[in-house]
């Protein structure tokens, strides 16, 4: 009898955080390394969300919660989804988790029976087909390269529904291309759905405030409220409010999912932290300001991104509506070798190869189900992006 279950066989170790941790170590043993590999924001939890923290542990809110979320923080979700997205969500709909990947995983296993079918669009964050995967579920992945701006169309939607779907998967603005959809893009999408009402719908909107140049962000239920009894609308503190560490996702969802998924976490993490909640819930009623000086920050720093990459011979890089990432492309430099002597012949190669020789860690693309690319993470400051970017071109200009 085997140790481990076989449902662990399903899934990988995730390669973002591979990647990071091989950056430490080697930073760790004396080596110049510029870490692009994360995904989280270079900048601090903003003063007045720290402040409230400190006041929630020196007035004694270190207690259990109820397992869906303090009512002081599930009622500014629903705030907030009422004030940025038009969303009338009533705080019994709303549950908090410990990051958004427990509500995805919340969601998934608390819904999918083995052999329902979940649609995925690729290049897609590394966690949703293996969560899907353990919820004994079958991620249907639909690819969308750079020439359709890395979102699927209608047609691909409506080619990939069958009988067995359960759920379309969606992340806008996406993590690793920083690629979003318009409100017209999405009502394409919307319109299949419409169609097939036994399909629900996921929408990871996380980086919903970090878009840029003239992008209005746009949510599903927001586009078409007619599917609104079947979308889960997920959110969090994490990115906007440089909150990764402190934990808090949280979604609006009908009651019926949003019942299911407190039942399942009360049985696994229970509440997220008290603190945690009371810090995330003057993030989402405070002042913006740290926001949108984060924002601006990011844009700079893409379009200095993508203009230094685009500069490297056998690379291509698009410019991202939103999020904190760049997803060029590396195949003008496969089937080449490094001046240290390493044959390119995956994204892997190329990415190891690029720690290995220049010190800058990215993630290769096929981590994200998309081969022939690498994800760079530019949320870092400008100094060492220009410094990386420099290396890279170094890297690719001695290619032969």
């Amino acid at each position: 009898m085997s140790l481990i279950a076989e449902r662990l066989n399903k899934v990988s170790p995730s390669q973002t955080i591979a990647i990071s941790t091989k950056a430490r170590e080697m930073k760790a043993a004396g080596r110049d390394i510029i870490s692009l590999s994360a995904g989280e924001p270079d900048f601090p939890t903003p003063r007045n969300i720290k402040d409230a923290a400190i006041k929630a542990i020196d007035e004694g809110q270190t207690l259990y919660t109820d397992v869906s979320g303090t009512p002081a923080l599930r009622k500014a979700a629903a705030a907030k989804f009422a004030r940025d997205n038009g969303l009338d969500y009533k705080p019994e709909e709303i549950i908090v988790s410990t990051g958004g990947k427990q509500v995805i995983f919340n969601a998934m296993v608390a819904t999918l029976d083995k052999g329902d079918e979940v649609i995925i669009p690729a290049p897609c964050w590394v966690s949703y087909p293996d969560i899907v995967a353990l919820a004994d579920g079958t991620p249907v992945i639909v690819g969308a390269g750079p020439n359709q701006g890395f979102k699927i169309t209608a047609e691909q939607l409506e080619a990939a529904i069958t009988p067995k779907t359960k759920w379309v998967m969606l992340n806008n603005p996406c993590n690793p291309t920083g690629a979003a959809y318009t409100a017209e893009e999405l009502k394409a999408l919307t319109d299949v759905l419409l169609r097939h009402p036994n399909v629900w719908i996921f929408t990871d909107d996380i980086y919903e405030k970090l878009v840029y140049g003239d992008f209005k962000f746009a949510t599903v239920v927001e586009v078409e409220p007619k599917l609104r009894d079947r979308t889960l609308t997920m959110n969090g503190c994490s990115k906007a409010y440089a909150m990764t560490g402190w934990r808090i996702g949280f979604a609006g969802a009908p009651v019926a999912l949003t019942k299911a998924m407190d039942k399942l976490q009360s049985q696994s993490t229970s509440n997220t932290s008290s603190i945690s909640q009371a810090a995330a819930v003057e993030a989402l009623n405070g002042p913006q300001d740290d926001v949108e000086t984060m924002r601006q920050a990011f844009e700079r720093r893409r379009d200095l991104v993508v203009s230094m990459l685009n500069e490297a011979p056998g690379l291509h890089c698009n410019t991202p509506e939103g999020a904190f990432y760049v997803f060029p492309s590396v195949q003008g430099c496969l089937g080449k070798t490094t001046k240290a002597g390493k044959k390119l012949e995956t994204d892997e190669d190329f990415v190891l190869a690029l720690l290995e020789e220049e010190g800058v860690a990215t993630v290769h693309g096929s981590a994200f189900l998309f081969p022939g690319y690498m994800r760079i993470s530019y949320a870092a400051s400008d100094e060492s992006l220009k410094e990386a970017c420099t290396r890279i071109q170094r890297f690719c200009q001695g290619l032969n």
